[in-house]
């Protein structure tokens, strides 16, 4: 499975969910997550600024924002 978590440099909430993807990732879930700068197009400004980190799944099109926990990503994934 692929994911996005959307975010931005210097923020330290996109950190603190990079820190709990990572967590995830050792518990064996399979999956790939892709970092992405929203500062890198406009549309995703629009969509993310006052809503970063994001977590989306491209495949539902489902999104877990801010604040999240290793449980609720993980349920997120179920």
């Amino acid at each position: 499975m692929r994911l996005i978590l959307f975010g931005t440099s210097a923020c330290h909430l996109c950190e603190q969910a990079d820190i709990i993807l990572h967590e995830c990732l050792q518990d064996g879930v399979d999956w790939v997550v892709d970092a992405v700068d929203i500062a890198e197009q406009s549309q995703w400004q629009e969509l993310y600024a006052l809503r970063i980190p994001v977590l989306y799944d491209p495949e539902t099109g489902r999104e877990l924002g801010w604040p999240f926990d290793a449980a609720l990503v993980k349920d997120f994934l179920q």
